[in-house]
């Protein structure tokens, strides 16, 4: 859906100048499905807010090609969500038609309709009027689902989408992404599963705050690099010297 690469240049991402990020350049295709793996710490989530506008880069420069921020949908942890918040689920839901309302605008009876859909699509029919904070976890994260899918973007970011919810949530959730996937969208996410990766994202980017390989999955998971990247977390000095000229993490 989108004709041109998002592009990765130097980028570095840092907290207090210490680098939580450290000079990251590769692509992302159109209509690709990229994991982002690595260990604990690597700064995978900070990508993601990155890649988003959340945080801005020390270093480097993101190309979004041409894409505006309405063209992205972002899937948040689901620790960094309160769901204490009064809201119903069709009100949750209902979040994703700002693309098309606007920040402020009100939903329509079509937006209605096309909620019910999405949450026939995560198998939610019937839940609209339910609070969140009555769901269970896999509940909530396919109501999540189907805010992304009212949001109809072309580009789809998700963090842990798949972190503390039930087997079979996860393969439905599994087969949305394939889904988005083959309508041609770009999906990228960070995911700690290793054979989650291997068997449905055929691209990696293997990330220890440094990118260890950003490539064809097989490729970028050998145990070479696994290795290589475990190594590099444990290594990371969290009191170094701030970034900058001459003081790059050598891989």
């Amino acid at each position: 859906m989108s004709g041109r690469a998002i592009s990765f240049r130097n980028v570095t991402v840092a907290y207090g100048r210490h680098p939580a990020v450290h000079h990251v350049s590769g692509i992302l295709e159109p209509g690709s499905l990229t994991a982002i793996a690595g260990p604990n710490g690597a700064g995978k989530s900070t990508f993601l807010r990155a890649l988003m506008g959340e945080l801005p880069l020390a270093e480097g420069s993101i190309d979004r090609a041409g894409l505006s921020i309405r063209d992205f949908a972002y899937l948040p942890q689901a620790a960094d969500i309160d769901r204490r918040f009064p809201l119903t689920v069709a009100d949750t839901v209902l979040l994703g038609a700002w693309r098309k309302t606007g920040a402020f605008g009100g939903a329509d009876a079509a937006c209605a309709r096309d909620a019910r859909t999405a949450l026939a699509g995560v198998g939610l029919s019937g839940f609209e009027g339910r609070p969140i904070g009555s769901l269970s976890a896999g509940q909530f994260q396919r109501v999540l689902f189907a805010r992304l899918l009212l949001q109809d973007a072309p580009v789809i970011v998700l963090d842990e989408p798949f972190t503390a919810i039930d087997g079979r949530t996860t393969r439905d959730l599994l087969d949305i992404v394939r889904r988005w996937h083959g309508d041609g969208r770009t999906v990228v996410a960070v995911l700690h599963d290793f054979e989650q990766v291997r068997t449905h994202f055929p691209r990696t980017l293997l990330l220890a705050r440094h990118a260890v390989g950003w490539g064809p999955t097989d490729e970028v998971l050998s145990p070479g690099n696994l290795l290589r990247a475990r190594a590099m977390a444990e290594r990371w000095d969290e009191e170094a010297a701030p970034c900058g000229p001459g003081n790059r993490l050598r891989a």
